[in-house]
């Protein structure tokens, strides 16, 4: 591992570590979803943005506040479907590595 100077973000070779966390915690969860035999109104919307959290992944680092949007509609269409809320909370702690949110 080695720390990027000036950057504050560790990398494993050519990949950001926390790309790699991102793109493995979106991969689960979207594995999980798609082994949920339940429907509900807003799994489309969950499925599609899980898809643009994985393609923001597998194109370099991606910018915070897209992730975070795209986490934000992740998490109001999966509402309270119970499974999914592990993979769920990995991805957000995934997201938080990018950032916080800006201060209000």
């Amino acid at each position: 591992m080695v720390q990027s100077v000036g950057q504050g973000y560790v990398t494993v070779g050519d990949e950001d570590v926390r790309v790699v966390a991102l793109r493995a915690a979106v991969s689960r969860l979207r594995r999980q979803l798609a082994l949920l035999p339940a429907d509900f109104p807003d799994r489309g919307i969950a499925e599609d943005e899980l898809a643009d959290l994985a393609a923001m992944a597998g194109h370099g680092v991606p910018e915070a506040p897209r992730l975070r949007r795209s986490l934000l509609l992740v998490a109001g269409a999966i509402g309270s479907v119970s499974a999914l809320r592990p993979g769920l909370t990995e991805v957000r702690h995934a997201v938080e590595q990018f950032g916080a949110p800006p201060r209000r």
